[in-house]
């Protein structure tokens, strides 16, 4: 992974204009193919009963070889090589011969593909009377037509897919990510930080070492936390408060995490989805320097007394900054395994991670986000503890064993959630906490369990209650549409206008 190179940007992918000819494939296809072959013919002014005549083939079969129609077998492209005095090599290259095949190769390959197909489209045929100025703005059009299809294709269920993938992928890590440990470690040394918390101060060197000036406003776009002005270098943070944080170096070191880990617009929602985790990562990792929480963890182990609270208060940071930092350094250094929830206070999960065996609550896909946790666990019940002071414990018996908890409650502009940190039975002797006699049993996925009403209840109300309901307005809605989703490009551009130092 690099550690400078292109910064992110905030361009937003513009409307389809005339393409370049797309790049060459690791492996030559049979248009392409095709494509070389009626280059080299007509440049030595061959007609297609000459090579046909040369190869032993008859002109209508060097018409389909050159169109693409045909796959042609060694045996075949050594005779036509021959004729055509040129090599079986040169024949197979990745490249096409001018701009102009090119586009017919982009053009025969969409006409051949599933969106003209399920469009109904009909082909237009492509050859000499197809003027290059209406080819390059038929491939266009197919490829603003492929654009639209993608976003619409942006469904909560595409998003969730790509969710779930990316959790099973951290989770095969221990969500344990060295290359960024690396890049954290050098940007620390580079500002000379060698040992204990990130104060502020450090976090502002690291925005001058990259080359950029911090910059406060009021009207920064409402869908953004932070701004990073590439062609004037300055980060733009939000003078009235850092929305929905309590520290200021956490907005600026995760805008600026984009930049050094070389994010560019996103090509899919999967893509958008691992960018953040990045970002957040090294963030942490910068917060919470690997060297200096892993010294702190293992003293704590050793004593028995890993506490959230006080890897949180020993690096001044949040609660949940410290729960997912604690995620990313248990398994691998401490060898606990460990799950990690973030639960809205109507009990659905917001962020969750596990690689301790735990099962969160999933839909047929696998998806976690967005389901409802049972009311017996731990990461509910915290909600109706009065004392928001203190950290709370539970064990909770669960079909797949026992799982002790600590949990803590905090209050967003988007409602309160509950962040969860918790490990098996046999890890909880390292932790402070353990003593608790908080018990507490769960028999989710059953839904006698917290799902269904009492009989009583259910023959009581049964067929006299009629609720409305409130549901979310995403749910059936496409996923935020945008070179960043969610993000107002528009606004963004028009906040860096105003704010663009004056052309010197």
């Amino acid at each position: 992974m690099s550690l400078w190179g292109m910064a992110l940007t905030t361009t937003s992918r513009p409307p389809a204009t005339p393409p370049a000819p797309p790049p060459a494939e690791s492996e030559p296809d049979a248009l392409t193919i095709g494509r070389r072959i009626r280059h080299l013919r007509l440049q030595r002014g061959m007609t297609l009963g000459e090579l046909g005549d040369a190869v032993s083939r008859a002109p209508s079969q060097i018409s389909m070889l050159e169109n693409g129609k045909r796959e042609p077998t060694i045996a075949r492209l050594q005779a036509v090589a021959k004729a055509l005095g040129t090599s079986v090599d040169d024949l197979l290259s990745p490249e096409p011969p001018s701009r102009r095949d090119a586009l017919e190769i982009e053009l025969e390959r969409v006409q051949r593909g599933p969106l003209f197909s399920a469009l109904g489209v009909k082909p237009v045929r492509v050859g000499k009377s197809l003027p290059t100025d209406a080819l390059e703005a038929i491939v266009s059009l197919q490829a603003e037509l492929e654009r639209l299809h993608s976003e619409r294709a942006l469904t909560p269920e595409e998003a969730r897919r790509a969710n779930t993938e990316l959790r099973a992928d951290m989770r095969a890590q221990d969500n344990y990510f060295p290359d960024l440990e690396i890049v954290a470690r050098t940007l620390l040394d580079d500002v000379g930080h060698t040992r204990g918390p990130v104060p502020q101060r450090a976090a502002v060197d690291i925005a001058k070492h990259l080359g950029f000036t911090i910059h406060y406003e009021s009207d920064l776009p409402h869908s953004t936390r932070a701004v990073i002005d590439q062609r004037h270098h300055r980060v733009y943070l939000p003078s009235n408060g850092i929305r929905g944080r309590s520290d200021a170096r956490s907005a600026l070191l995760q805008a600026l995490a984009s930049h050094v880990l070389d994010h560019a617009e996103p090509r899919d929602y999967g893509e958008f989805l691992r960018q953040r985790v990045e970002a957040n990562y090294l963030c942490a990792a910068l917060l919470l320097p690997e060297r200096e929480a892993v010294k702190h963890l293992r003293e704590a182990k050793d004593a028995r007394a890993i506490s959230l609270e006080d890897l949180r208060d020993a690096f001044a940071v949040s609660y949940e900054t410290a729960a997912h930092r604690f995620t990313n350094l248990a398994t691998r250094h401490l060898g606990i395994g460990v799950h990690f929830m973030k639960v809205h206070e109507s009990g659905a999960i917001h962020k969750a991670y596990e690689n301790d065996g735990v099962r969160f609550p999933a839909d047929a896909l696998g998806t976690v986000e967005g389901q409802h946790v049972c009311k017996q666990w731990t990461a509910r019940v915290v909600f109706d503890v009065e004392d928001r002071l203190s950290p709370y414990y539970q064990y909770t018996d669960t079909p797949t064993g026992t799982y002790w908890c600590t949990s803590r409650v905090s209050d967003t502009p988007d409602g309160r959630f509950s962040v969860s940190v918790g490990v098996p039975y046999a890890e909880v002797k390292w932790f402070l906490g353990r003593e608790t006699t908080a018990r507490s049993t769960s028999r989710c996925p059953d839904e006698s369990c917290c799902r269904q009403p009492s009989r009583p209840l259910a023959e009581r109300w049964d067929g006299h209650a009629l609720p409305s309901a409130r549901p979310h307005a995403s749910m059936l809605a496409a996923m935020p549409s945008g070179a960043f989703p969610g993000v107002d490009t528009t606004a963004v551009y028009e906040f860096l206008e105003r704010h663009a130092p004056a052309a010197g």
